[in-house]
């Protein structure tokens, strides 16, 4: 019992930050003997720490807060993305230490070339901040198998059958935890972003594919070996284009960053930050509906059928949707209200964009990481 309130308190200075220690006892529902002798155990081993708020209001004493200190316990984050890999070193509290990234061309994306530059690069970047790291987590747009890590299939990143957590977990010496990249994202969002305190919601991101993660009563729905998640795979236009899963009309073929360049008459292989100053733009109603009437049309179908699947209360955005304009996010949102069984019986789900920026799978692959190491610090 001592250990799950240790964890349950860790867990909650970690994701929410310093609180009093009368907010503790409150919020995890113990006794303020309980918390004493809980964060005096942590102070005395230097996980967390006590000290007077800053900002100073009122009269008489104010209450310590209590910190978590982040050297107590870092994890290396990577994100594994088609055209470039980022990595970082997060402490306790979710503080980010120190970072790294480079682009991926040639035979730099191929595995054995990104697994060595991963290696060598957190290893350095640790030893220049001095820290011993305690777990790892990775994020890889891919369909990966949870228990070992092991990618079946990354298309984009032209991988298939590659042994990754068997290959990082043996150079980095400590645990490692991998999972597709839209299903980490959907952990961030859970836990630091827009998605936060919220039972059941939906991450879709939109890359070079389409991906999606489920977050179903607090906990992030998984499947059969950690397999869930390509949302971008169900069929929305059986006369649609071919895809390369082997099916026809695939969302991903009709909502993806190709989608967008054909909408936006751009060619193929056109640089991201082209696509988004496209997208932004698309300033009146008129311009909005004759550039992305059909790529909202198939937005649309895509998220009424997620709501009546999921029943999420709401549902993120992320990456290339972004950037898409706020007028076409509420109109989509409103149709899906209008259009799903599901949404109509709850109330409306809400459609909005992820506001954490390009650091979400980082942040939701330390995430990941220190889901093991808080029951360890």
């Amino acid at each position: 019992m001592r250990r799950h309130n240790r964890t349950a308190l860790l867990r909650r200075l970690h994701v929410a930050g310093p609180t009093t220690r009368a907010s503790l006892a409150t919020e995890l529902g113990l006794n303020r003997s309980t918390i004493k002798a809980l964060v005096d155990g942590l102070a005395e081993s230097g996980v967390v720490e006590e000290r007077l708020p800053r900002a100073r209001s009122g009269a008489g004493r104010p209450s310590l807060l209590v910190l978590p200190q982040a050297h107590a316990a870092v994890v290396v984050a990577v994100d594994i993305r088609v055209e470039q890999v980022a990595i970082a070193l997060v402490g306790l509290g979710g503080e980010m230490l120190g970072r790294n990234s480079w682009n991926l061309h040639g035979r730099a994306s191929e595995p054995d070339e990104v697994i060595t530059h991963v290696i060598e690069s957190t290893q350095v970047l640790a030893a220049e901040l001095g820290v011993r790291m305690v777990g790892a987590g990775v994020s890889v747009p891919g369909v990966v198998r949870r228990s070992d890590g092991f990618v079946h299939e990354a298309p984009n990143l032209q991988w298939t059958n590659v042994p990754l957590g068997d290959r990082l977990g043996g150079a980095l010496s400590v645990p490692i935890r991998i999972a597709n990249d839209a299903e980490i994202a959907a952990l961030a969002e859970h836990l630091r972003g827009a998605a936060r305190g919220s039972l059941d919601a939906v991450y879709v991101s939109a890359d070079v594919g389409v991906g999606g993660g489920v977050i179903s009563d607090g906990s992030a729905l998984r499947g059969t070996a950690g397999y869930v998640g390509e949302l971008g795979h169900m069929v929305v236009n059986p006369r649609g284009r071919p895809c390369y899963c082997g099916s026809r009309g695939c969302w991903e073929t009709e909502v993806g960053e190709l989608a967008l360049c054909r909408a936006l008459k751009l060619p193929e292989g056109t640089p991201r930050g082209a696509v988004v100053a496209e997208l932004r733009s698309l300033t009146t109603p008129e311009r909005i509906t004759a550039v992305l009437g059909d790529f909202r049309e198939f937005l649309t179908i895509g998220l009424v059928n997620i709501v009546n699947v999921f029943g999420p209360e709401l549902v993120v955005l992320g990456d290339l949707f972004t950037a898409l304009p706020p007028t076409l996010i509420s109109a989509v949102g409103a149709e899906v209200s209008r259009r799903s069984l599901v949404s109509r019986a709850v109330g409306g789900t809400r459609v909005l964009t992820s506001a954490m920026g390009s650091d979400v799978k980082l942040i939701g692959a330390a995430e990941l990481a220190f889901e093991p190491v808080l029951d360890m610090v």
